[in-house]
């Protein structure tokens, strides 16, 4: 199935683009409003505008990287949706609430099924492996501010300092491609079949087979939200209780509920002009996928301090106590 552009009808006639979920103006919303709503115990260089802009800006990097081979493309593209079937599985393989704890295994669960992570989409991994650098990479820029306070050596603590802003730069550019993906699996048409119009299933209720992707996601939200609305409508930050995985599966089947309400919505008329019905959907998605993207970060951050960094490993307990020297680790002793 070709998913990759959408049809949008602009004032010059019909012209394919790409797709982008959300849409230019929605990821750049998701990334700031969530960086801007960070607790207290986060790093300050994340604390500020600069940051929130940044990640804004950033969280629209993986649409834009499309187009840059086929290769590249038809690896990258199926990481930013999964299709649901109308029976909850994807494609008629696993269930994303049974969903394998690798994408090996998920790849032989869908060839089982008779279908492949290309058409099915493997956005769960997409969220689940980039939080996973974003933990690993907290974990550096800890260890990289204590080793940098307790060295002794000057040419070593320059190096260390010059890696710490290093670090901070490639903390941002993960924190807008999981922006991005996190994003995507807050709206609804990322996460099911029916993603560009209903297409070709049964459809006793008279759902559009109109290409209503891109109109929704791209023009509605540019017309109809702001920063503002999105700030205010911010979920309250939610404590890590179980399994990582468990808990993206489960964001992604409460998306997936309301691909439903989006059709009957649609239908209804309500996201024509500035339909204060489908603003309310809308801005649902957009502050469930920021509050979603604020929480994973705060769990990361607060989760780094148990990793190991750096070759030969070292801990972040041991480079405080001293027990350890950072630096060759971090550095390279080869």
């Amino acid at each position: 199935m070709k998913r990759l552009f959408l049809v949008l009808s602009l004032s010059l006639g019909l012209v394919p683009v790409a797709a982008l979920a959300w849409g230019g103006s929605g990821h750049r919303m998701i990334g700031q409003v969530a960086i801007e709503s960070l607790p207290s115990d986060l790093p300050g260089f994340l604390r500020n505008p600069r940051a929130a802009t940044d990640v804004g800006e950033l969280a629209r990097e993986p649409d834009r990287w499309k187009g840059a081979g086929k290769v590249h493309d038809q690896n990258r593209d199926p990481g930013h949706f999964v299709d649901l079937s109308d029976d909850g599985t994807i494609l008629g393989g696993p269930r994303l609430e049974n969903l394998p704890t690798t994408r090996k295994d998920y790849e032989a669960a869908l060839k089982a099924a008779g279908t492949n992570s290309w058409d099915a989409g493997y956005l769960p991994y997409s969220i689940l492996e980039t939080q996973q650098q974003l933990t690993k990479d907290f974990a550096y820029w800890r260890v990289t501010v204590a080793a940098e306070r307790r060295e002794r050596n000057p040419a070593h603590r320059a190096w260390l300092k010059a890696d710490l802003a290093r670090r901070e730069d490639l903390i941002l550019s993960t924190l807008g491609q999981l922006s991005h993906y996190v994003g995507d699996g807050s709206q609804p048409l990322h996460v099911t079949v029916h993603y560009n119009g209903w297409g070709d299933f049964p459809d006793p209720k008279g759902y559009t087979t109109n290409r209503v992707h891109g109109p929704f996601e791209s023009d509605f939200v540019a017309a109809n939200i702001s920063l503002r609305d999105v700030r205010g409508a911010m979920l309250p930050l939610k404590p890590a209780t179980g399994p990582l995985e468990a808990r993206i599966a489960a964001y992604l089947v409460a998306t997936g509920r309301s691909v439903i309400p989006f059709y009957e919505l649609e239908k209804q008329g309500g996201f024509q002009g500035a339909d204060p019905r489908g603003v309310a959907f809308a801005l649902t998605g957009l502050s469930t996928g920021a509050s979603e993207f604020r929480d994973l970060i705060v769990e990361a951050w607060r989760t780094s301090p148990r990793m190991t960094v750096g070759w030969p490993a070292v801990s972040l307990a041991d480079v405080e106590s001293g027990r350890v020297d950072a630096y060759l680790a971090l550095y390279s002793k080869d």
